[in-house]
This record gives C-alpha cells, sequence and structure tokens, in this order.
C-alpha cells in the first residue's frame, strides 16, 4: 500500500495511491482507515508530506561506508539529533535557501530511508520493534553543513537542520516493505550523486526503533530518517533533488533562492 496526503479544493484528505489515482479514506491513517469510494486524479491535488510527525529523529554516523571514507569510529549505540516539525515539507514543494543573514554557508542534500511509526512504542524489543513501523519514505535531510561547527562551544545540529522546508519527505509512506533489501539514489539534475544499500546501515530500522523507543516516546506518524552514506554534497539554487527508492516512489524538490528580504 501506497498512502500519501494531500489538499484538494481547499481541504486535506488522504488516501491509497493506485497509478495516477488516489483512493480517498476517511478516519485514523493509523488506526483502520475506511475507504470512502471516492478517488482523485494525482493532477488535480497538491501533494502534502504523508503524515504529520510530532518528531523528526535524524541519525547521523550510521552506515559503513561513510564512517570508513570519513575515518569515523563505528557508534557504539545510535547518534541522533530532532529536527524541528516545523521544517517538514512534501513532494514538488521547494526547498528554499536560508536568508543571507541568518546563514549563507554550504547547504547539503541527504538522501535517506525514512522509517514511520504505527504505534505507540516505549520499551519495545529489537524483536518486536517491526510492529510498530507503518512503513516507508523517501527523506532530503537538507543541513546548513557550516553551521555545525560554527560556534567551537557548542555545536549546532539543530539549527543547522530547522530551517523552514529542510525536511521534506515522501512522496507516499509504502506498507509491507523489506527494507533489507532497498536501495537509496539521490539524483541532482538528472544526475546520480548516491546509491547505496540500505544494508549497509550500522543500526537496522528494527534496532534504531527499540532503541529510540528507550529514550523517547513514539507516536504514530513520528518519523525517524535512518542517515546518509556517500556523495553528499552542496546544492545551489535551480538544482532539484530527487530521493529514490523502489517500492517507495522518487521525493522531488527544486532548491531555490531565498526571496527578497
Amino acid at each position: 500500500m501506497l498512502w500519501m496526503r494531500f489538499s484538494h479544493d481547499g481541504n486535506t484528505g488522504f488516501g491509497c495511491l493506485q497509478d495516477d489515482r488516489i483512493l480517498v479514506h476517511e478516519g485514523d491513517l493509523f488506526d483502520s482507515p475506511r475507504p470512502t469510494g471516492r478517488s482523485i486524479e494525482t493532477a488535480a491535488v497538491q501533494w502534502l508530506a504523508p503524515c504529520v510527525p510530532s518528531k523528526f529523529i535524524c541519525l547521523w554516523n550510521n552506515f559503513h561506508a561513510a564512517a570508513a571514507k570519513q575515518s569515523q569510529a563505528i557508534p557504539a549505540e545510535p547518534l541522533w539529533v530532532i529536527k524541528a516539525a516545523s521544517a517538514v515539507s512534501a513532494h514538488r514543494q521547494p526547498i528554499v535557501a536560508p536568508a543571507p543573514a541568518a546563514y549563507d554557508g554550504r547547504v547539503v542534500f541527504e538522501g535517506e530511508l525514512g522509517v514511520v511509526i504505527g504505534r505507540r512504542c516505549r520499551h519495545v524489543s529489537e524483536a518486536d520493534a517491526p510492529d510498530f513501523i507503518f512503513g516507508y519514505t523517501c527523506v532530503n535531510d537538507v543541513t546548513a553543513v557550516e553551521l555545525i561547527a560554527r560556534d567551537p562551544a557548542f555545536a549546532q545540529w539543530t539549527r543547522a537542520k530547522s530551517f523552514d522546508t529542510f525536511g521534506p519527505f515522501g512522496p507516499v509512506i509504502a506498507t509491507g516493505l523489506d527494507p533489507s533489501g532497498l536501495v537509496v539514489r539521490t539524483l541532482v539534475g538528472g544526475r546520480e550523486r548516491q546509491n547505496y544499500p540500505v544494508a549497509d546501515m550500522i543500526f537496522s530500522p528494527a534496532q534504531l526503533v527499540s532503541r529510540l523507543s528507550r529514550e523517547l516516546t513514539l507516536e504514530p506518524g513520528d518519523l525517524i530518517s535512518c542517515g546518509t552514506s556517500l556523495g553528499v554534497m552542496p546544492m545551489r539554487p535551480g538544482h532539484s533533488i530527487e530521493v529514490s527508492i523502489e517500492g517507495i516512489g522518487t521525493l522531488s524538490n527544486e532548491y531555490v533562492a531565498a526571496p527578497p528580504a
């Protein structure tokens, strides 16, 4: 099943994507949604982020290949940071560069697999963790990379990842997937920049859900972005960024310049 949210005629809805049509549902996406019998063409709607996470959790240093390339030690536990919920953006919506007065350094893309929580979970085991995963999505964990170490006294991870529009994900949430065989591809301006297997993760989706649930309660709709691998590069205004995962689809956004002050 491929679940999406949309705006149509001033109303917000959700449904199951089949080819170029949305089979509209009602109720709660995470609690027995009911088909309405209506369908809408995707060309008639505005895509929205496929869920509204209360927490957008981003992993760092979670791939063996990237850790080896950058001479980073394999972490003993997941290393994560929160991206502000207000950074959430959707498929086909622009990623807007920060105003120069706020930040004028490099902004990078990070194509990633996202895990969407489907049930409230706290202190779950790794074996039980898949029961709490609703599905998977594509994420571009956009980062103002030079902010992180700008102040030597305080690493600014959250600020670097939380500018408005820095959290696009979608276009859908795919259910029923085995993440171990998935591959993440990122294209910039049509040119492939990332192509890496999810199986290279240091902490798998089930391990991430289990370990994070020991530290904070995960709610339905919460998003865990699993970290990225090799190929991260700066974006420039006018670049299109496409994050593709077979079985989920392609998240497509354009990076645009900040509006005039």
